[in-house]
């Protein structure tokens, strides 16, 4: 009967034990799914202030911890045991993924502007922060203080990343140099931290390691570091090379994959009691990023950390953290928080400041940039939490610094904004754009000459351009010079005068002087009246010369800017391969330039003596529709004012009578706003050239109704031979049937669909082509390009 007895009793005490346990877990469950649900919320909230996602995470974790049958079921043991384990692998899993994206080459680029900005605000804080913090005194350890300040040091590039992105400045160059300066920042205050952990123990209050331990410790992670840099390798382009894009991954090996990832962050913990957290970190530092396998860890592990796992990690910091031992009662904590808050941004600010001076750079963008690298993120937190819980610091110093670090985060949608502010007084108020232009006002185009190579077919433009002698045209002929070590050694400085600097290279000079002769010559013809041309000199390497010719045409508020194409005409009539360095420097004005843009593909025009008495150039202008057909239009007009050329206007139309699915999918696709308003301003930009210059019969218009992008290039093949020069838009149009698909064979994309094919080797050797493209404000920034320049 006892046994009987104990047994029952057994049984319910284990049902007890049960129902308890489950009750635990359906608590646990409802606060990871109200975390997901109010942080979502919470974050829709904030939105219109710009904060970013874990302000709200931050929020959602404090309350949910503070109700009391989540923070009941929290405070067990085993539920609390539990979170420490996730917690733990969600901090591997980030400090694997944050090193997994960065190039384990970083050090190799020690020169460069961003390394120096980032170094000197780390070694600004640190230095800063030990002469600072010990008179507040928060620890009384002096080891404690140091690692406090190398956590001050510190930059969550992935947080800053992402904010940056999130704010639209991502593309921008303050925004590169943020983000790599950012990365730089994080990589070696992350490697101080380890090394500082390989030296002292953190759980012995940061006595110094034995001789034997730290060999061993080093050992283990020179073995680590060859196996994630070397065997990795293998075994990832085995898994890459058997499971190629386009194809499902399979879960064998995939499974494969992670395991071996697995093995690698766990080799030093498992040997030399190593720290997991900074393990994983130093593991994807030096593992291969190319591939298909990295790609998907990054991208996956990021996915699900942003949308699951940082709420539940903000529910652990609110529940570990013992707020009640904080003191939020005592104004001298409140200092505190706000001390270590004015010496991380102090120090930040102040590092960027002097290396700022020493590059060159403006004080309101060094300041800029030293408060966005002092953002804090998840990994500041997670050491701020987890001292505490391991006895290694002080609870209220933990605190301290977590409220620190929210304080970082907070302002930097007011840093972006003051920064979008100045991008926006320095970029155009206006479209500087044909076809917005007063007809009383007179034409200003740069127009830009790699050489001698270039100033036939420049003149020939300009006399075509011409217009009425009222109001005229401005012509700045802009020489490109490549700043090559020879030129560069013969660059003198000018205390006044329209050029800052002197060539005094002989070829350079000669260049200059022959082709200023010949402009000369030109003007004083007796028929240039109404045109006015001035030389200038864009001076700079081909990677910043695209700056050189965008600041002079915001300077001179040109309304276009005309390059000429990277390839040179042969004798025999054909393009040669042409310059690479010129076509980026033409790709980047197309991206860059303040005003609209043209890209002169000389095939013969120079040939050609354009004069007002006869008719010598039979030209045409290609009309699909979009914003760049229309600028290409409105330069057109002031070509058929010229007695010498012969104009004809093609107008690409969408046969109405066609059943074809080509033609069902554009009826479906006119539907749309967007493209009904294109249309609208086709047919408007269009009635009025008509009207001024087609009705009066000094222009020719022909119409070619076509049902698809075949008939199109079918088209554009029967002109060939027809004229000597095309002058078509860059593209711009919406959801044009006549055009898709064009791009399968396009050779040089900056040339535009229809630009390529009546560019390309195959086609007539005597027809040159100019193509045009809209300036364009509009932008995701209310009127400011995403990759606008203010440093």
């Amino acid at each position: 009967m006892d046994f009987l007895k104990n047994n029952a009793a057994e049984e319910a005490r284990c049902q007890t034990a049960m129902t308890v346990k489950m009750a635990s877990i359906a608590v646990y469950a409802l606060g990871f799914f109200l975390a997901m649900v109010l942080c979502n919320f919470v974050h829709f909230l904030l939105r219109p202030v710009s904060q970013p996602r874990i302000i709200s995470e931050a929020m959602v974790g404090m309350f949910l911890s503070n109700i009391p049958g989540i923070r009941k079921a929290l405070d067990d043991a085993e539920t609390q045991r539990t979170l420490n384990y996730i917690v733990d692998a969600i901090m591997m899993c980030h400090m694997f993924v944050m090193g997994l994206e960065i190039d384990p080459n970083i050090f190799q680029h020690l020169h460069l502007p961003e390394t120096k900005v980032a170094y000197s605000g780390v070694l600004a804080t640190f230095v800063l922060g030990n002469f600072l913090i010990p008179p507040l005194k928060m620890s009384s350890d002096v080891m404690v203080n140091v690692g406090l300040c190398l956590v001050l040091s510190g930059t969550a590039s992935p947080l800053l990343t992402r904010i940056i992105t999130d704010l639209k400045i991502g593309k921008s160059d303050i925004g590169r140099f943020v983000v790599a300066a950012g990365v730089h920042a994080d990589v070696v205050s992350t490697l101080l931290i380890s090394l500082g952990f390989i030296v002292f123990d953190p759980t012995h209050k940061f006595q110094t390691r034995d001789a034997r331990s730290v060999v061993k410790m080093l050992t283990s992670l020179m073995f680590q570091t060859v196996v994630a840099s070397r065997a990795a390798r293998v075994v990832m382009d085995w898994v890459n090379h058997e499971n190629p894009e386009g194809k499902s991954m399979k879960g064998s090996h995939l499974v494969i994959a992670i395991a071996f990832v697995v093995l690698v962050c766990t080799i030093s913990p498992y040997l030399a009691m190593f720290n997991k957290v900074l393990s994983a970190f130093l593991a994807g530092l030096f593992m291969p990023r190319e591939g298909r396998i990295s790609k998907m860890m990054i991208s996956k592990v990021n996915y699900i950390f942003t949308t699951i796992f940082y709420p539940l990690f903000f529910l652990w910091v609110w529940t570990t953290a013992e707020l009640s031992k904080f003191g939020a009662h005592r104004w001298q904590t409140w200092v505190n928080v706000v001390c270590l808050f004015l010496i991380t941004t102090f120090g930040k600010v102040v590092g960027s400041l002097v290396s700022g001076i020493m590059l060159g750079f403006n004080w309101p963008e060094s300041v800029a940039i030293g408060l966005l690298l002092n953002t804090k993120g998840h990994f500041q937190v997670f050491l701020a939490v987890y001292g505490p819980s391991s006895n290694v610091i002080p609870g209220p110093l933990g605190l301290s610094v977590v409220f620190m670090t929210f304080l970082t985060i907070v302002y930097t949608p007011l840093v972006v904004a003051k920064i979008i502010g100045w991008a926006r007084k320095r970029s155009p108020t206006r479209k500087m754009a044909l076809q917005w232009l007063n007809a009383s006002d007179g034409l200003r185009i740069l127009l830009c000459l790699r050489g001698k190579q270039n100033l036939s077919c420049a003149i020939n433009f300009i006399e075509i351009s011409r217009g009425t002698v009222d109001p005229g045209i401005t012509i700045y002929l802009a020489d490109m010079i490549e700043l090559t070590d020879r030129v560069a050694a013969t660059v003198t400085t000018n205390q006044g005068g329209v050029d800052a600097v002197t060539i005094t290279d002989p070829e350079v000079i000669r260049m200059r002087d022959e082709i200023n002769s010949s402009v000369q010559d030109y003007i004083s013809s007796e028929c240039s009246d109404g045109i006015t041309v001035k030389q200038m000199m864009a001076l700079s390497t081909l990677n910043s010369m695209h700056q050189d010719v965008c600041i002079l045409a915001e300077d001179l508020r040109a309304h276009m800017v005309v390059m000429p194409f990277h390839k040179n005409r042969t004798p025999d009539g054909r393009l040669d391969t042409g310059n690479s360095g010129f076509r980026h420097v033409n790709r980047k004005v197309l991206r860059h330039a303040p005003c609209s843009v043209g890209i002169l593909v000389d095939r013969g025009l120079g040939d050609i003596t354009v004069s007002k008495t006869s008719i010598c150039l039979n030209a045409a202008v290609i009309f699909i529709g979009g914003k760049d057909d229309r600028e290409a239009l409105s330069y057109v007009g002031r070509v058929a004012r010229h007695s010498g050329v012969k104009l004809t206007v093609i107008r690409f139309l969408l046969e109405a009578g066609e059943d074809s699915v080509a033609s069902r999918i554009n009826k479906a696709k006119a539907e749309s706003s967007e493209h009904q308003e294109e249309m609208k301003l086709d047919d408007e930009c269009f009635a009025q050239f008509y009207d001024r210059h087609v009705a009066s019969g000094r222009v020719a218009y022909r119409e070619k109704y076509l049902v698809n992008s075949s008939q199109t290039y079918s088209t554009l093949r029967s002109l060939e031979g027809q004229y000597e020069l095309f002058i078509v838009g860059r593209g711009g149009r919406v959801n044009s049937v006549l055009t898709v698909g064009m791009n399968d064979w396009e050779e040089c994309p900056e040339l535009g669909l229809i630009g390529d094919i009546l560019s390309s080797s195959d086609y007539s050797i005597a027809t040159s082509v100019l193509i045009i493209q809209q300036h364009s404000v509009k932008g995701k920034l209310d009127g400011l390009q995403e990759g606008f320049s203010i440093m």
